[in-house]
């Protein structure tokens, strides 16, 4: 593809960040028109959709790509800039982290980049496959996802690197533990308490390994979030937590562990693509080696 046109993929970016054409050309100081007419351009030069006209407006797989490459470039630009003691705006750098990870370790790794600034993040929460979709279409530099039972293999250009595992714990407020589990984590006892879960199939993962229990059990669905705490620390549910969030808890007395010694490992790896500029080398070097100081290792 020859001669891309830089101020229409700006334009490209613009749109697919904020939805609309109308909202594009506001942020751009431009006219609707302007950008209408940008976009048409570019799909009239690499002859395919860019731009899925609706609401809100959607980059193609084309598009996104086209996006990624822009956003690459701009990466590039100032990291040049910087070795050329020029003055430069800070780098766009997105990524796309789960929500366990943002709830504990994540958000330590953030201070070295931050304080000062060096780039701006757009942090996206999403789980193993919509993380690693948004990365594999270039919609984010990087993403923290669990690794599946197949360890999903890096995409061309791209790195994978372990990051260690999160231990899950299952936790419940005493007052709820003494009156469904009183006699023991039993099978007559899990038919019938109330659990809460982010995700279904990781609690059945650890009843079966760790209880013995494979029936179905009752349960509520929750994001990992202040709502799925606040049913555990409000002794509604019992369910699993990230150790990082339940140690606290657990030796505040305002949690009971359940199986005690007993826990569930999500092993966590990163992923991003393989760009050689001081930002992306200091967001990685950040995140591998806070990961690696709290999580879980071999």
């Amino acid at each position: 593809m020859e001669n891309l046109d830089y101020r229409a993929l700006a334009v490209l970016d613009a749109v697919a960040s904020h939805g609309s054409f109308d909202k594009a050309a506001s942020a751009l100081g431009i006219s609707q028109p302007a950008v209408s007419q940008r976009i048409k351009a570019l799909e009239d030069a690499v002859g395919r959709l860019l731009i899925v006209r609706g609401s809100p407006a959607e980059a193609t797989g084309l598009g996104q790509r086209l996006i990624s490459h822009y956003r690459n470039v701009k990466l590039m630009e100032a990291a040049l800039d910087i070795d050329l003691g020029h003055q430069t705006s800070m780098p766009e750098i997105a990524m796309a982290v789960d929500a366990a990870s943002l709830a504990t370790w994540f958000p330590l790794a953030l201070r070295p980049l931050l304080a000062p600034p060096r780039c701006q993040l757009d942090v996206e929460c999403a789980e193993r496959e919509v993380a690693l979709h948004l990365m594999r279409e270039g919609a984010v530099f990087g993403c923290v996802a669990a690794r599946g039972s197949v360890p999903a293999p890096a995409a061309a250009g791209s790195s994978a690197t372990p990051l260690g595992a999160m231990r899950y714990v299952c936790v419940a407020a005493p007052a709820f533990a003494r009156h469904w589990f009183g006699d023991g984590v039993n099978p007559e006892a899990l038919a019938l308490a109330p659990a809460v879960v982010h995700e279904r199939e990781l609690m059945a993962r650890f009843l079966a390994r760790e209880a013995g229990y494979t029936r179905p059990f009752p349960h509520h669905t929750l994001p990992l979030s202040t709502a799925l705490n606040d049913t555990l620390f409000g002794g509604l549910a019992y369910g699993l937590l990230p150790y990082l969030q339940a140690a606290q808890g657990l030796a505040q007395g305002m949690l009971a562990d359940l199986l005690p010694g007993r826990y569930i490992d999500v092993e966590l790896d990163w992923h991003a693509w393989e760009l050689d500029t001081p930002f992306t080398h200091a967001l990685t070097e950040q995140i591998v080696d806070t990961a690696r100081r709290h999580l879980v290792q071999p």
